[in-house]
């Protein structure tokens, strides 16, 4: 692949409303997020090429996601404004782990209908995923991204439980994940995804059977405890660095934001060692994104990285 090559990430931005103490006071701090968004300016932060496809509400808050935008780096021409408001996220948290609920109908970043065509094939990786493939509109603009890719396919199921109500969402939605899944390069999940999706299987057989549907390689991200790397007939755990933990938030996102950096750069890897490496880094920006608050606000540049861990 051209060192030149460009991403294309689709998905949602929005406004997460995070719930904190300030003085004594319940307070609601503003983050501009969506997993998606997290990660396209993870990549431009890591150096990457990156644009951005999605829709975003035609009010002062979309401006203002827009604007993050542009400064973090990251292409708009895949951007479209919608007469809508723009989306809240309320994100409360278990210790450092949030609960994402959604305000907004219809969501402000479910309206995307098409991705130009020529940003598609000029692209070297197209990602898609996250709770956008819940919107039928969105879901056929991003089928229709993902057969005119150019370059790698990558993957990320991204799931909110509270979206997924009943037994019947879940497998409407598994359904999708796996139609995705089958023409991956690479399938980035984590274990939470892992246990909505597939209940009752251990995550290396959630590994064998994405590779088993065609994914070229699996991912499978687990909180502190590191990853699971899953390539042919091979896996490997590999730990996480250990951080001071103030606030997941975002952390998962910086994962696939440096594992698409890391594609960009290189080309896919053709080893498991060297899946290992590209996964091992990627847990590195994960652990950093992991000490700062908020989620896009968060992402390291390549510097911040090797200063914190390391050459």
């Amino acid at each position: 692949m051209h060192p030149m090559a460009y991403a294309v990430v689709l998905g949602e931005a929005l406004i997460d409303l995070l719930d904190g103490e300030v003085a004594g006071e319940r307070v609601f701090r503003q983050a501009i997020g969506g997993a998606p968004f997290n990660v396209s300016v993870g990549v431009a932060r890591l150096g990457g090429e990156v644009s951005f496809a999605g829709s975003l509400g035609d009010d002062a808050l979309g401006t203002r996601i827009l604007d993050f935008l542009t400064r973090a780096g990251v292409g708009d021409r895949a951007v479209v404004r919608v007469p809508v408001p723009t989306t809240l996220a309320v994100v409360t948290f278990n210790g450092a782990d949030p609960e994402f609920r959604f305000y907004g109908s219809p969501p402000s970043y479910s309206l995307l209908t098409e991705v130009p065509p020529d940003l598609l094939a000029g692209s070297g990786v197209v990602y898609c995923g996250s709770i956008v493939l819940l919107h039928p509109e969105f879901l056929r603009a991003a089928r229709s991204a993902w057969s005119a890719a150019g370059g790698l396919r990558v993957f990320d199921p991204n799931v909110r439980p509270t979206l997924l109500p009943t037994p019947a969402d879940v497998d409407d939605f598994r359904s999708v994940v796996d139609e995705f899944c089958g023409t991956a390069d690479l399938v980035k999940l984590s274990h939470a995804d892992a246990a909505v999706l597939y209940p009752g299987l251990s995550l290396s057989s959630v590994a064998g059977d994405l590779l088993s549907l065609g994914a070229g390689a699996v991912v499978i991200t687990r909180g502190a405890a590191g990853a699971l790397v899953a390539f042919g007939d091979e896996r490997v755990e590999l730990p996480a660095p250990v951080v001071e933990a103030v606030d997941a938030t975002g952390a998962g996102d910086s994962v696939m934001a440096a594992l698409i950096a890391g594609l960009l750069a290189d080309g896919s890897p053709s080893t498991v060692d060297g899946w290992t490496r590209l996964v091992s880094y990627a847990l590195q920006v994960a652990g950093l994104v992991c000490e700062r608050p908020g989620g896009a606000v968060a992402m390291p540049t390549r510097a911040e990285v090797a200063e914190r861990f390391g050459a």
